[in-house]
């Protein structure tokens, strides 16, 4: 579909180089942002920002959803649930699951050497979503804006490195 002024587009890259893994994501505008685009681009960066800060040594997995979803409902959006991130490192997904939305487990602790994706997709309206029948696509069931950012980040001794960072996040 032809992209006009307004829209906003996700650009998802992976990376495979000497056998390893990487994949990282960022919404761009095109053209002249609308308010409402505007709003949702800078929700969903935070909400990834806030998921990398609450990856920290000796914490949980759950600690990066509730991180995420309750930036996204103090700003009245929504984190959509049938996407997470993921290990990655020699296959591209692979375990743990990285969940973006509080859950009552706290998950498997945070230990130095891991490495994962945090890739929360934030609606404006309702997290329920469909895949499109080319089997890629995925919009909002209600119509609604969604943007998505993505890191790969490795647990450090000291915190968390992004390991996907181009410098200008």
């Amino acid at each position: 579909r032809v992209l006009r002024d307004g829209n906003i587009v996700n650009v998802d890259i992976t990376v495979h180089l000497d056998g390893f893994h990487g994949d990282t994501s960022k919404t761009f505008f095109v053209g002249n942002p609308t308010p409402r685009n505007q709003k949702i681009v800078r929700v969903a960066k935070e909400c990834l920002d806030a998921g990398i800060q609450a990856a920290k040594p000796n914490g949980h997995f759950g600690d990066i959803g509730m991180a995420i979803e309750l930036h996204a409902r103090k700003n009245h959006c929504t984190v959509v649930r049938e996407y997470c991130g993921h290990g990655i490192g020699r296959a591209f997904h692979e375990e743990p699951a990285v969940l973006h939305y509080v859950t009552q487990n706290r998950g498997a602790k945070l230990l130095p050497g891991m490495i994962f994706t945090i890739e929360p997709m934030i609606n404006l309206g309702k997290p329920e979503i469909k895949l499109m029948p080319d089997q890629w696509t995925v919009v909002t069931k209600d119509h609604s804006l969604s943007a998505q950012f993505e890191h790969t980040l490795l647990i450090t001794e000291q915190g968390c490195e992004i390991l996907t960072t181009p410098g200008d996040t």
